[in-house]
Order: C-alpha cells, then sequence, then structure tokens
C-alpha cells in the first residue's frame, strides 16, 4: 500500500471519529462513559435516564459510536452494557494532539 494510499485511509478513518463526536449527544454519551469502569458498565436503559434522552435515542447513538470502535457493549444477562474501548479512546486522544500541532504544510500530510 503506497503512503498516500495509507494516509487516505488513515483520513477517512480520523473523519468517521471526528463525525462521531460531533454531536453532542453522542459527546456526551463518550464523556459519560469515560468516566465508568468496565465492571460499572451502563446499560441503555440507565444512559437514557441519566440523558434524559429516549432508549431509541440512546440505542442509535450507541450504533454509531459502536461503528467507530470507541464504545464497546458486553452482555449480562438480558442487557448489553456498554464502555469505552480504552485503546481507542488513546487514539482519539492522539489523533487530537496532533490534529492541533502546527506545523509547516507538507503534501504528505494531505
Amino acid at each position: 500500500m503506497t503512503s498516500q494510499a495509507l494516509n487516505q485511509q488513515n483520513a477517512e478513518r480520523e473523519a468517521e471519529i471526528f463525525s462521531a463526536l460531533a454531536d453532542p449527544t453522542r459527546l456526551k454519551l463518550v464523556k459519560l462513559l469515560c468516566l465508568q469502569h468496565v465492571q460499572d458498565a451502563l446499560c441503555v436503559n440507565a444512559l437514557s435516564a441519566l440523558l434524559g434522552v429516549s432508549q431509541s435515542a440512546v440505542s442509535q447513538h450507541l450504533r454509531v459510536l459502536r461503528s467507530t470502535g470507541l464504545v464497546r457493549g458486553e452482555r449480562r444477562g438480558y442487557h448489553i452494557h456498554y464502555f469505552i474501548d480504552s485503546n481507542t479512546l488513546e487514539y482519539c486522544h492522539n489523533l487530537i494532539l496532533h490534529a492541533l500541532v502546527i506545523k509547516e504544510f507538507n503534501e504528505e500530510d494531505v
């Protein structure tokens, strides 16, 4: 794979993550889940109550966050409990830091 193709693939992945985090409800979900430990993961009912958003809306937002890899779910009895994927969160942290670094424009970065 060429470096240009790799940069394009990275750019698409980065845009997907930024797009997922651009929605205020999804950002609130991520912040809320960041406060939880895996053993204290929350189900849709709990997330819905904490955010004051319908369960169906929470489910749709979680679907988007799961597709980016930011959130993972684990079945516990009848419910699926959700938590942040720490590896993806670290990737996002580094991505944001890298995006905010001011440097001279280089065609390879595009």
